[in-house]
């Protein structure tokens, strides 16, 4: 005899209530502790550092190895470390205890966790397409107040206006439509809502463009023109837009007007 389905937690269960109608599931598939929109599908890409990101090896030593690496590469000896990472994306989002958050490209939660615990009160939704990182990410929280789903960042299922603050760091530059992204962390932040983003920044002797079609070619990373992320979001009617450029990354904050 086939066992009574298990109930999604609670988190899920808000999660859910921001949905837009079409985009709501006939089925919630959860079996692996996180929303499962994409099935068979997968939007990551197929250049290598994209693929990268589906492995099951990465996701078990992305937060505590590849990650404080890949800073110190983009950021150099003297950025920010992961803990001041924490602090930058929680000063620029502006949490409190009943903020709805989206922390679009979650990975395994590694800031993800950290929100929940400052937005205790509220929601806490983690969104990625990998499979590997989600199971890791599941298995590493234990707030409540958290919900992750497996989505695609280009086609967010939420509706207008849903979150508060909305974070995407390091992962932008790794998304294949970088600006249809932005299009949805735009449309689903609510008025007055605050977002933060982590991506990298163009600085050296070659042309932006010519950078980043070399750089892209062979590791699928984007490398944005120190201007393009700030323009992007301004485009897109948001204000007090501020940056600060940290060796090859870029961190940039902006809120929607209400």
């Amino acid at each position: 005899m086939r066992s009574a389905p298990v109930p999604p937690p609670l988190a899920i269960e808000q999660a859910l209530a921001l949905f837009e109608p079409s985009r709501k599931p006939a089925e919630a598939h959860f079996e692996d502790g996180y929303l499962d929109l994409l099935g068979e599908d997968d939007p990551t890409g197929a250049h290598p550092g994209q693929r990268l990101m589906l492995s099951s090896a990465l996701a078990l030593i992305y937060e505590r190895v590849w990650r404080p690496l890949g800073g110190r590469l983009l950021m150099g000896a003297t950025g920010p470390g992961m803990v001041e990472e924490r602090r930058i994306a929680l000063r620029m989002l502006d949490l409190s205890p009943n903020s709805r958050v989206l922390d679009v490209a979650c990975g395994p939660g590694n800031f993800t966790r950290g929100f929940a615990r400052v937005a205790d009160d509220g929601l806490v939704v983690g969104v990625d397409a990998s499979r590997t990182m989600l199971a890791v990410a599941v298995r590493e929280t234990g707030s409540s107040n958290v919900a992750y789903v497996r989505g695609d960042a280009c086609m967010l299922p939420f509706r207008d206006g849903s979150f508060d603050a909305i974070c995407c760091f390091a992962a932008l530059y790794l998304i294949d439509q970088p600006m249809r992204a932005l299009d949805e962390i735009a449309r689903v932040l609510a008025p007055g809502g605050r977002v933060a983003l982590l991506s990298s920044c163009h600085r050296g002797p070659l042309p932006a463009a010519a950078a980043n079609a070399l750089v892209r070619a062979v590791s699928g990373v984007r490398i944005f023109a120190r201007d393009e992320l700030t323009q992007a979001l301004r485009a897109r009617g948001l204000t007090g837009i501020e940056q600060d450029v940290v060796g090859l990354a870029q961190f940039v904050s902006a809120r929607k007007p209400r």
